[in-house]
């Protein structure tokens, strides 16, 4: 019985050596940037990470399918480097010697890409799985209706340009008001004009005019 149970765990730990190994079908390579990310406060890889992973993995194909039924001892890690680096596939949790194809894990991972991210205190550029493109980020929609900020826009130009034709109207007439009375005041100075053709003055009507010569007689007369 031993031997049978040992012979059978030799067997699948062959078996999944076949399934998981670099460019093997449906396998998966991953690079992480612990340092890069969290600089000072980066931690070690270690075997309880790599659990996690796993975790996380079984995780995005049981939220991707609700038929999944995928373990943790369906995710398979391999050639796992210093410089944190390794290939993974995921088994059928009804054969387990078969992998989950590609295209589903891929669709499970991009699916749930910011919550893996998020548990190692991540990003698509620190935690790269090399053949899943990344994840956009959904658009910000604004707090307020855009069709709103382009009517208050519009209402803003149409009052300020009433207020522009307001203040226009109001110079101009100020300015034909100036002209007006300027012009008044001119037509009352004295002008020159030419009597017999001889210059004189013509009468300011408001102030009048002292004859020169009839002033003279009367201080003539005055001082006798």
């Amino acid at each position: 019985m031993l031997r049978a149970l040992l012979l059978l765990v030799s067997v699948v730990a062959i078996a999944h050596a076949e399934l998981c190994k670099p460019d093997a079908q449906n396998a998966f390579k991953v690079r992480i940037s612990i340092k890069t990310a969290l600089g000072d406060n980066a931690y070690a890889w270690d075997a309880n990470e790599e659990y996690l992973f796993r975790a996380m993995v079984a995780f995005a194909m049981r939220r991707y399918s609700s038929k999944s039924t995928t373990q943790i001892s369906n995710v398979l890690l391999c050639n796992v480097t210093d410089r944190v680096s390794f290939w993974f596939v995921v088994t059928d949790s009804s054969k387990n010697v078969t992998t989950v194809p590609g295209s589903e894990v891929e669709a499970a991972i991009r699916m749930n890409r910011n919550r893996i991210n998020n548990a190692f205190l991540l990003s698509d550029k620190t935690l790269q799985f090399l053949k899943i493109t990344s994840t956009l980020s959904p658009p910000v929609e604004p707090s307020t209706p855009v069709w709103i900020i382009v009517f208050g826009v519009v209402l803003c130009l149409i009052v300020a340009g009433i207020v522009f034709l307001i203040v226009s109207g109001i110079q101009k007439h100020k300015k034909k008001n100036k002209e007006s009375t300027e012009r008044e005041n001119l037509e009352e100075k004295v002008e020159v004009t030419l009597e017999n053709g001889i210059p004189c003055e013509a009468l300011d009507l408001k102030a009048g005019h002292i004859n020169g010569v009839f002033a003279a007689d009367d201080e003539r007369f005055t001082s006798l």
